[in-house]
């Protein structure tokens, strides 16, 4: 029982995603339903990016303006 407790755990703490979030500098053409890209462009004030959430079809995209995470991030290139 021990070794399936212990085999979870690690799972849990190896199959967690980086913490790091990329930020791009352009919103994605492409986006799937409820995926989240943050964007740095003028739209937002200083220290805040833009969370663009995906949208399922024939409903609109969500955009807020959030504060960016000081370490977490790091800057890419959107690919169009």
């Amino acid at each position: 029982m021990r070794i399936l407790v212990s085999a979870v755990a690690l799972s849990c703490l190896f199959g967690l995603p980086c913490s790091a979030q990329t930020i791009l500098k352009s919103e994605p053409l492409m986006l799937a339903p409820y995926e989240v890209a943050f964007v740095k462009d003028a739209s937002c004030p200083s220290g805040k990016v833009l969370k663009v959430t995906g949208a399922i079809r024939g409903l609109h995209r969500r955009k807020a303006c959030v504060p960016m995470p000081g370490e977490q991030a790091s800057l890419a290139a959107a690919t169009p």
